[in-house]
């Protein structure tokens, strides 16, 4: 089980990056790119944060036994 969570925790962290990445280039690009999705990659960003941390309290709980 807790192999399965540090799994998806990396993977929540790799989805972090990605989205931070493409948020920054398409911003520092500036255009039409940045005009249609920039607004949505950044909440996406704060989205898979918080799916982040709510793993991470999922995780740390889990170990407590």
């Amino acid at each position: 089980m807790t192999m399965i969570l540090y799994i998806l925790i990396a993977a929540t962290i790799l989805s972090i990056v990605g989205v931070l990445g493409l948020g920054l280039f398409s911003m520092a690009k500036g255009g039409e790119f940045n005009e249609k999705y920039g607004n949505k990659l950044m909440r996406a960003r704060v989205a898979l944060q918080g799916i982040a941390i709510l793993l991470l309290v999922l995780s740390y709980f889990l170990s407590q036994n």
